[in-house]
């Protein structure tokens, strides 16, 4: 039995089951339960970075249907077909049945029970999300602090401008080679940039507590880190920049990021210095020194500890 006929195979005993119903197994992966192959996959792709901020999938796939499951990842389709069609998607329960017209985008959340049905051949992008890598990119690249559902419930829109950064990200796939690699990587960027500052749910604010930890302090602190990152930065100097005392600042902080500020200021130092790592002439011993670690080995043993790989290691890989 190839793949292909195990994974439709797959499918069929679980679509036995019927539109609608709840299946006995709930799979993680949206690829999981597709009933035909994708075109293009960056899964697939040796030049795409094992570390991507995405998974894209392309394809065109005859009328068919889509079990109701439950996902760990946000998914957010983008509908590239020039023929108006019949699809029905029930969202936790509730039926909309409506006629899918070109660069309409449908955004189903991590957590969110959706299942599919379409009556037309489907030419789509489906762009699958981390949650966490996500909140991450927000963070550290657009000073966004999002709320806990992340993306809003928007079961349709219309965006012609979405849709060509996801064309865009397509076309990448098509060869599977360093540059395409290259471009697949900026284009992910540009894609969850567009996709965060237009739809992107951020956390509320409640102005009356004025020593909350707001977006605002976040900024602040996250410019102070992106400036300072190659010293010695302490809780004190981030607590100095948000105005607070640095118990207060060391407790708020844990409780809207996740993570302790020295924590954060690891993980920041070490994507960077992942960045950095790519470009194979660049020493390891700069990138340490750049990265604000005292030296190669104290930059060795935290890359360890939050990757668990050393950086020889990881370049190797």
């Amino acid at each position: 039995m190839t793949s292909a006929e195990g994974t439709r195979l797959a499918f069929s005993t679980r679509r036995s089951y019927g539109f609608g119903e709840r299946t006995l197994r709930l799979p993680r992966r949206y690829a999981d339960i597709y009933p035909s192959l994708p075109l293009l996959n960056s899964d697939e792709m040796e030049h795409v970075s094992a570390a991507a901020l995405m998974s894209v999938r392309y394809f065109q796939a005859e009328p068919d249907i889509m079990p109701e499951e439950v996902f760990a990842e946000h998914h957010v389709l983008l509908n590239l077909c020039e023929i108006p069609h019949r699809v029905q998607n029930r969202r936790n329960g509730e039926l909309r049945d409506f006629i899918f017209h070109k660069h309409e985008i449908i955004v189903t959340p991590a957590g969110m029970r959706s299942g599919w049905r379409w009556f037309g051949k489907s030419d789509v992008i489906v762009v699958t999300l981390d949650p966490e890598k996500v909140e991450r990119f927000a963070q550290t690249e657009l000073g966004i602090l999002l709320d806990t559902q992340q993306l809003a419930d928007l079961p349709q829109f219309s965006d012609a401008d979405l849709c060509a950064a996801g064309v865009m990200l397509r076309d990448a796939l098509e060869n599977d080679d360093l540059t395409s690699g290259v471009m697949f990587e900026a284009m992910s960027r540009v894609l969850l940039v567009k996709l965060l500052k237009r739809y992107g749910k951020q956390r509320p604010e409640d102005l009356a507590l004025s020593a909350r930890f707001t977006s605002d302090h976040f900024k602040r602190v996250l410019a102070f880190i992106r400036s300072n990152f190659d010293r010695t930065i302490t809780v004190e100097d981030l607590a100095r920049e948000a105005g607070m005392s640095p118990s207060h600042f060391g407790r708020v902080f844990k409780e809207t990021v996740g993570e302790t500020p020295m924590q954060y200021v690891l993980a920041y130092r070490i994507e960077q210095a992942t960045a950095m790592m790519k470009d194979p002439s660049r020493q390891l011993g700069d990138i340490a020194l750049a990265c604000g670690f005292a030296d190669q080995a104290h930059f060795s043993r935290s890359f360890k500890q939050v990757t668990g790989l050393t950086p020889r290691q990881f370049r190797a890989a």
